[in-house]
């Protein structure tokens, strides 16, 4: 295939996923500054690599390069990518939520409430708000999430499981105007948000939650 056939069909099929690479971008970085970086590198990644891309479902194949790209940039900014967490942890060491009306991913269709759930979703750590952000904001397979994050789909299911009960809990103290603090007993991971960027605007797709 020549190069003008590549760019085109690597235009056809990845570019209208850019907004999606963006949220996801986003999430893990914490900062809008830091996902455009890594946005920018992974759709250079993702040129280099589009003559390996078989099928017509680029956008799993183009998350996993943003996730990738994402990763080796923590790594080098960090001895160590703190981008795990303790799996012997059980269920009871996370805070229940009370008095919710309804479950928490139902808030992320809900306008009024999208700015307390952004908030909610930035105390999480990064290895369950990767987890939700793939599966409710870009309604991902488990399967594609799991060969996304580089996880088996039995782990996608317990942090998808984990993580909304973490969100639930975040979304509560902030309604309820507790202290800010973890949604658990694990610490939060990945760069923290500038504090006047941490909540995208309502309504900007470019930020992935609307």
């Amino acid at each position: 295939m020549d190069a003008a056939n590549t760019r085109r069909r690597f235009d056809i099929l990845v570019l209208p996923h850019l907004d999606a690479a963006y949220n996801l971008a986003r999430w893990l970085c914490g900062n809008p500054g830091d996902a455009d970086d890594v946005v920018q590198e992974a759709f250079l990644r993702a040129f280099r690599l589009f003559g390996s891309f078989r099928g017509d479902q680029a956008r799993p194949w183009l998350l996993t390069i943003v996730r990738n790209t994402w990763f080796t940039t923590w790594q080098k900014r960090h001895a160590a990518a703190e981008t795990g967490y303790d799996e012997s942890l059980i269920d009871a060491d996370l805070p229940d939520w009370h008095g919710a009306p309804g479950d928490p991913e139902q808030w992320l269709l809900r306008e009024e409430d999208v700015r307390l759930v952004h908030a909610a979703l930035e105390r999480l750590p990064v290895a369950f708000r990767e987890v939700l952000v793939l599966r409710e904001l870009e309604e991902l397979h488990y399967r594609d999430i799991a060969r996304i994050a580089d996880i088996p789909v039995g782990t996608v299911m317990s942090r998808l499981a984990r993580g909304r009960r973490m969100l639930a809990a975040a979304v509560v103290a902030l309604r309820d105007g507790a202290p800010q603090q973890a949604a658990s007993g694990v610490p939060a991971t990945g760069p923290d948000p500038a504090p006047d960027q941490s909540i995208p605007p309502a309504g900007d797709r470019r930020h992935g939650l609307q």
